[in-house]
């Protein structure tokens, strides 16, 4: 064992409550059991096979209410293995349940025996027609997707609000649909073709012309199954009225009967039956779309009415004038997002009782969208609105600033509001649709029946379409609050059905919720033949049980999962998701969800458990050590939950005070050490690689690979020992060159001059010379002990910068402009916490600016551009989307370059300072999607902002050179 290796006792939490009745069991502490671990590594290969019980307890949870703990996890890479798992379920009685995002809120990616991620293996979009079409694959979400699509002015119908997490085999197996798609837009109408896998193995690409021929020669039986369903629906009817009146309106609840209308052969049934199976009729292995127009003309109105009726009743007008969304928001739901980051703070003081329509017109060029805009003017006329807070407009509005915020507010719907709920409380979350024309006698109808059940009201949904969300907060292991969930979904599934013949699910499929309510709905025939369509295609039921089709009354009461509590940072925290796809770590060990998950885990067993042992022992790599702790979770979290700083702080904890007293001490000498790692970087660049990578391995095995850095090949040489020579009179900014960039120079084989140099340069070419301290050497934003979680010498380097700072800018006057947008966050933000509050005082009266925004606001505009490369690619670091920079950073290499590109794959390089060198893995698998693009097409320069992510970039791509946009800048306007 290495010398310092932490103990995975520091991690231990302190039992607090009793165990959780749902804890997994001592037994399972082993994790997968035998035969199935040794059966299914020898059919697939042990990378495929995940089998300890901290991966099955990683595996149990997703956006819903429900926890079922798998047998084992497979990482299917193929068809061939998906088809292999098939077979082995036949033959030994298994069953199998697949996974793709984990976003879906009723239960459908969990199971209880063989679960299949669909998601690592699977992503990738062509973009086919120009745009008019796209072949995707399940695993990619629709956020990425449209990203590939949007510069052909095309995007996907389906818009689901967790379009940044949720992937295209979700989205179709559940027909989830979203603000805008309604009845015409969504999958079911604009899926092209799908290829799936049959529970018996045989592969179907419902696009090739001989499809039918070949299904019918290999699996005869299903053919004749499915023509046989299609004659007893056709022949009845009254059935047939009945199926068609219920897709009028939003409908995901049950199997798609209208394909059996819609389609005339097998191939064409089966396209129609995938949508909305949620897995339990066969495996989606890619998708190919029809597209739609962009129409990036849009005008936007957020409006406010004294209730909830109120608002609904609005919402015909909206409709008829051609708003292609209007979404509604209760009172709850408003006062519930000013948790949500550029939500204004006054909305916390709205009324309960108001209300709120999100009214956007989209259109394809400025003579539509004035139109567009006259005949909302019409509606606004006539409506009674309120304004009942300052920053309250009531008015339509083109600015896209403002109308992101908007978006942001309502698609933060469910983890706003669930992030508010009472500690401890599972958050159910339900969707339903009615004729719109009854929308207001719903809203009315609902919000009593939650009242009356003792049930905080929260309602939001697609008023457009007549389709509403709510969600109820419950103890799920107080048995009375589980009675009162049961009796209010009971009473609330008669009123949908009996009163209003709506439907009991309108976009997010079935699942173990409605699942018992099926037949309430539908009534007995149609459900019958739901049950037939079930055994037509998986005639020995392998696929998903009890997530569609549920005879048990009370199946939706079953697995229904508690909340214990964790860390504060992470107690809000519903398992939504939207955090994995951001997260650099997500392919290698754990994501923040899954690092919560664990916690949560480790919370519901009691001490001694021997569940506990095994999930300590391997949390410390798959979720300390491996988190890049770069804290873009939170960016993509709508309740801003920071699993990174999560991570720090167990970091902290599991410091031995020798470790903090060195790390303190580090920071008191920081000019020595800074010193001596710059000569140590020189020898190593004299001596190559193969010496110092030995020596640092053989360093990292005796002490501990977490603290001891790993020289890797291709690192850069050292920077100069002396700075620029600038001068303080007639500087129009203080230039703090980071320590990184004191200590590295640049990529191997660059010619020209240093960052420092071309920040001088450049900036004394526009007229706005800037000036470096003579005792920079020593200071530090104190990122390096921040990220690591070393309290005492954060606070050390934290408090230095700051006075030195106040006295380098004469007290605030002068900007300080830092050259590494890490060190830029840090010194901007990360460092508060650990100032005294006289020197927090200081801080209020600092101006910290980025290099890039420096360059794009004060530069640029005086400078005139001289040469440009033909081509450009951007890394935007982690740390540019905290600071919001990314828009500076295209702007300055826009200048540059006659062509720029931001990877669509582009994310947290996760080399996050020296991690990259610590975790060598971590940077290969967050950098490797970017990187393939990278590499795909040659680029004459590769740009960023960081000296240690131009590092990572560079080990990721092979050495292609990437460095700063500002010394390209130099380039670019230097005179001849």
């Amino acid at each position: 064992m290495p010398l310092l290796e932490p103990t995975p006792e520091a991690l231990r939490p302190t039992a607090t409550a009793a165990p959780a009745h749902d804890r997994v069991a001592d037994r399972r502490a082993a994790g997968t059991p035998e035969p199935l671990r040794g059966d299914l590594t020898a059919l697939l290969g042990p990378d495929k096979v995940l089998g300890t019980v901290s991966d099955l307890v990683r595996y149990a949870s997703d956006a819903s209410p429900y926890r079922f703990v798998p047998q084992v996890v497979v990482l299917a890479e193929d068809v061939d293995d998906v088809s292999a798992v098939f077979s082995y379920a036949h033959g030994k009685g298994r069953k199998v349940v697949f996974r793709a995002a984990g976003t879906s809120l009723n239960g459908q990616a969990q199971g209880e025996d063989i679960l299949v991620d669909v998601r690592r293996h699977w992503t990738g979009i062509e973009v086919l027609d120009d745009g008019a079409r796209a072949r995707i694959r399940p695993g990619t979400t629709v956020a990425r997707a449209n990203a590939g699509l949007a510069r052909y002015g095309r995007l996907l119908g389906p818009d689901p609000a967790s379009a940044i997490a949720c992937t295209l085999g979700g989205v179709v197996a559940n027909n989830s649909s979203g603000m805008t798609a309604g009845t015409t837009r969504n999958s079911y109408r604009t899926l092209a073709s799908v290829t799936l896998v049959l529970p018996s193995g045989t592969i179907v690409d419902t696009a090739d012309p001989a499809a039918d021929e070949e299904l019918a020669h290999a699996e005869p039986a299903l053919c004749a199954g499915l023509l046989a369903l299609k004659a007893d629906i056709e022949a009845d009817p009254a059935l047939v009225a009945r199926i068609r009146a219920k897709y009028e309106i939003k409908n995901t609840n049950g199997y798609r009967l209208d394909a059996f209308l819609d389609g005339a052969t097998p191939v064409e049934i089966l396209r129609g039956l995938m949508v909305g199976s949620e897995g339990t009729l066969g495996f989606i292995a890619e998708t190919v779309f029809d597209t739609l127009p962009l129409d990036r003309h849009t005008t936007s109105a957020l409006l406010f009415f004294p209730t909830l009726r109120a608002a609904a009743a609005a919402v015909p007008g909206f409709n008829a004038a051609g708003a292609r969304a209007v979404e509604l928001m209760d009172g709850n739901t408003l006062r519930a997002s000013v948790r949500v980051a550029g939500v204004p703070a006054d909305w916390a003081e709205l009324p309960k009782e108001s209300a709120a329509l999100l009214v956007e017109f989209r259109a394809p060029d400025e003579a539509a969208q004035r139109a567009y805009e006259e005949a909302a003017e019409r509606v606004l006329s006539g409506l009674e609105l309120i304004a009942p807070v300052a920053s309250v407009t009531n008015a339509f509005t083109r600015d896209a600033g403002t109308i992101g915020g908007y978006w942001k507010a309502r698609k933060a719907f469910v983890t706003a509001v669930g992030g508010s709920r009472p500690a401890g409380t599972t958050l159910i979350t339900e969707d339903f649709a009615v004729p719109p024309s009854r929308l207001a006698d719903a809203c009315a109808c609902l919000l009593e029946l939650q009242a009356r059940h003792g049930f905080d009201a929260a309602v939001a949904g697609h008023a457009a379409h007549g389709n509403l969300h709510f969600l109820l907060a419950f103890d799920a292991a107080k048995p009375g609050d589980v009675e009162r969930y049961a009796s209010f979904m009971d009473e609330f599934c008669r009123l949908t059905v009996q009163r209003f013949d709506g439907s009991l699910k309108a976009e997010h499929g079935t699942g173990r919720n409605i699942a018992p309510f099926l037949e309430l709905e539908w009534g007995q025939r149609a459900t019958e033949l739901m049950w037939r369509i079930k055994e037509t295609l998986d005639p020995h039921g392998i696929l998903a049980p009890r997530v569609l089709l549920d005879r048990d009354p009370k199946g939706h009461l079953r697995g229904l999962k508690t909340i214990p509590t964790v860390e504060a940072v992470a107690d809000p925290c519903i398992e939504c998701g939207f955090c994995e796809p951001t997260c650099p770590s997500e392919d290698l060990t754990t994501t923040p969800r899954q690092r919560i998950v664990l916690r949560r885990e480790m919370m519901r067993q009691p001490p001694g458990s021997p569940v506990n042992d095994e999930l300590l022992a391997s949390y410390g790599y798959d979720a300390v050590d491996t988190c890049a702790g770069d804290s873009t979770c939170k960016l993509a979290c709508p309740v801003g939950i920071d699993t990174g700083a999560m991570m720090r702080d167990f970091r902290h904890r599991r410091h031995s005070p020798r470790e903090e007293r060195a790390a303190a001490w580090c920071a008191r000498w920081f000019g020595a050490v800074e010193r001596s790692a710059r000569i140590a970087v020189a020898a190593a660049g004299r001596l190559g690689d193969r010496l110092p990578a030995s020596v640092t391995g053989a360093a990292r095995r005796a002490v501990r690979p977490d603290l001891v850095p790993e020289w890797l090949p291709g690192m850069p040489g050292a920077a100069a020992r002396a700075l620029p020579v600038t001068r303080k009179v007639g500087a129009a900014a203080v230039y703090y060159p980071a320590c990184v960039n004191r200590i590295f120079g640049e990529a191997a084989g660059y010619r020209g001059p240093s960052l420092p140099q071309a920040v001088v340069a450049v900036s004394r070419r526009a007229g706005r010379p800037v000036w470096i301290p003579s005792d920079v050497t020593g200071t530090c934003c104190a990122t390096i002990w921040h990220s690591k979680g070393y309290d005492e010498g954060n606070r050390v380097m934290a408090n230095r910068i700051v006075e030195a700072a106040w006295g380098w800018t004469a007290g605030g006057r002068l900007p300080l402009v830092v050259d590494a947008s890490s060190c830029t966050l840090g010194l901007a933000h990360e460092v508060v916490p650990y100032l005294t509050p006289g020197n927090r005082a200081l801080h209020d009266g600092l101006n910290i600016v980025d290099s890039v925004v420096w360059a794009a606001e004060e530069l640029l505009p005086r400078l005139e551009i001289l040469r440009t490369v033909g081509s450009a690619v951007l890394h935007p670091t982690c740390s540019m989307r905290h600071l919001g920079d990314e828009a500076q950073l295209r702007e300055v290499a826009e200048a540059c370059a006659r062509e720029v590109v931001v990877p669509d794959d582009a994310g947290c390089c996760a080399f996050a300072g020296d991690r990259g060198m610590l975790h060598r893995e971590l940077t290969e698998s967050a950098t490797a999607k970017e990187a393939a693009e990278v590499t795909a097409r040659h680029f004459d320069a590769h740009l960023s902002a960081n000296r240690m992510c131009e590092v990572g970039m560079d080990q990721a791509t092979g050495g292609r050179g990437y460095h700063s946009v500002l010394m390209e800048l130099e380039r670019a306007t230097r005179p001849d």
